[in-house]
């Protein structure tokens, strides 16, 4: 536990200070403003219904109610999916607006990638991981179930959550 801890405190220093270098960088004359399209406010909603599933995934896991915690995990790996192409839609529409957004474009339009681009990057290791955890539930020969993999990947999970919450709130502020 403590090296996600260390892990995530470095993840969010990389995004904190991508996000400052964003916020400089804006008062440059030649910066673009964009607006964000509609569809990442309903993926802003799976991903923290994600957050619900593995809490509760977790929670049947503890409670040794092994199938509840597998179609939780399942179900919270679906919403991760779904979060992943919610955010490929809304990027597509940003790409292909009349006035696309690039990354090879503007250093605001870069930003907006770079920056997105590296949280849909956490968000996969999230996914991975739930995934490693509900295989190893299958397992014949386990005597005893630890919670301990499934609370790493539910803390990180959180943390991705959290930190999504925290770009889309900041790129709405400073779109």
């Amino acid at each position: 536990m403590f090296a996600l801890y260390v892990a995530m405190a470095s993840i969010a220093m990389m995004f904190a200070g991508l996000t400052s270098a964003y916020i400089v960088r804006r008062g440059q004359p030649n910066w673009r403003s964009y607006e964000l399209p509609h569809i990442f406010w309903f993926s802003t909603v799976v991903i923290v219904l994600s957050s619900v599933t593995v809490h509760l995934a977790l929670r049947a896991l503890k409670a040794r109610r092994i199938p509840v915690f597998r179609a939780f995990v399942v179900l919270s790996l679906v919403l991760g999916l779904c979060f992943g192409l919610l955010q490929y839609i809304g990027f597509s529409e940003l790409y292909h607006a009349p006035k696309p957004v690039r990354l090879d474009g503007n250093p605001s339009e870069s930003f907006l990638f770079i920056i997105w681009g590296l949280h849909l990057a956490h968000i996969a290791g999230g996914i991975v991981a739930l995934l490693v955890v509900w295989l190893r539930s299958f397992r014949k020969n386990v005597k005893e179930y630890s919670a301990t993999g499934m609370s790493i990947a539910a803390n990180y999970w959180h943390f991705v959550d959290l930190l999504w919450l925290y770009l889309f709130i900041f790129f709405l502020v400073n779109q």
